[in-house]
């Protein structure tokens, strides 16, 4: 007797068997994409097999028209020619003469097209000279100017037996203070100069200074005791004068700077070649900038602008911007 199945038992089975065709159906089926790759890549193949076959083809004609040539590139004419040239005889003799003659024939468009050559050798090496000078210009440059400050230590330092001592008759007027000792340094022999004492040499040598004006020096070049108004570094030197007292130029230059900012208040420079002189301090410039200036001429007018405790010209001496002590150049 055939067994009953329940339906939830038919439907189980029904699935299995669904699941079971679809399996197989998937494990045989390729998308579309797959289809179309393979049918690309039989034209491509095709392709290749057509080019091939032309390829042949054009190489087995070739073969051929040389084959057909050849009864003419060894034919007897062109085989006699041949002999003939071989058969010539060359003289290399005549030939190294005619080559002789040639060179000296035209020796001298040899000659010149040479000496050519080397000037412009010569002005590569120049120029590429030149270059490595002004670059180690630049360098020396830089380092002098990082050392300014390290050298007027050093000069004051070196301070011999022979200074000068000047006893401030106006105290206070231009920076000085009750306790600072008016001292300037002197040349110490040329073997153990500094630079400062090279650039006065060399000031003294090529530009011949004179006095920016006559007076008292109240402050000198170098260190003093520093207040709210009066700084610690001195740069150059003060005069005392009464105010409006006349300013003539210490050397002849051009009006490189007339000012009224900053500490120095009114102020001008001269500059000269690599020299510049500075006057500070004054009450009036008699002169525009961009001028051309003789020495002793007059300039300005003594005062007591900018950051000052009296009135007085504060005279500086530069060169290449590196500060130079006036009194290693002129006597006050």
């Amino acid at each position: 007797m055939e067994k009953t199945i329940s339906p939830e038992e038919r439907i189980r089975r029904a699935e299995e068997i669904y699941y079971r065709r679809r399996e197989n159906s998937n494990s045989v089926r390729m998308s579309s994409s797959q289809v179309k790759e393979g049918n690309e890549n039989r034209r491509i193949s095709l392709y290749k097999k057509m080019i091939i076959q032309v390829l042949t083809c054009i190489l087995i004609y070739l073969i051929f028209s040389l084959i057909k040539e050849a009864n003419y590139i060894f034919s007897t004419d062109v085989m006699n020619k041949t002999k003939e040239f071989l058969s010539t005889d060359i003289d290399f003799q005549i030939i190294a003469e005619n080559v002789g003659q040639f060179f000296q024939d035209n020796q001298d468009k040899l000659d010149f097209l040479g000496s050519w050559l080397k000037e412009d050798e010569s002005e590569a090496k120049n120029e590429e000279n030149v270059n490595q000078e002004n670059e180690q210009n630049e360098n020396e440059n830089t380092e002098n100017k990082e050392n300014t400050q390290v050298e007027n230590t050093e000069k004051e330092n070196k301070v011999t037996n022979e200074a000068k001592v000047n006893i401030v008759n106006q105290i206070g007027i231009g920076g000085a203070s009750n306790s600072e000792a008016a001292v300037a340094t002197s040349s110490s022999g040329s073997s153990n100069k500094t630079q400062m004492q090279k650039d006065a040499d060399y000031i003294k040598a090529n530009f011949k200074l004179e006095l920016p004006l006559k007076g008292t020096v109240t402050s000198h070049y170098g260190k003093r005791e520093a207040t709210e108004i009066v700084s610690e570094n001195h740069y150059g030197i003060d005069i005392g004068v009464n105010e409006g007292t006349t300013v003539v130029a210490a050397m002849e230059g051009k009006v490189s700077l007339v000012s009224t900012q900053g500490e120095y208040g009114t102020h001008i420079k001269i500059t000269n070649k690599d020299v510049t002189t500075i006057y500070a301090h004054c009450s009036k410039i008699l002169v525009k900038q961009g001028a051309t200036i003789k020495k002793g001429q007059k300039i300005a007018l003594s005062g007591n602008t900018g950051r000052t405790t009296g009135p007085h010209l504060h005279f500086e001496i530069r060169r290449s911007n590196r500060v130079v002590d006036p009194e290693l150049v002129l006597k006050f």
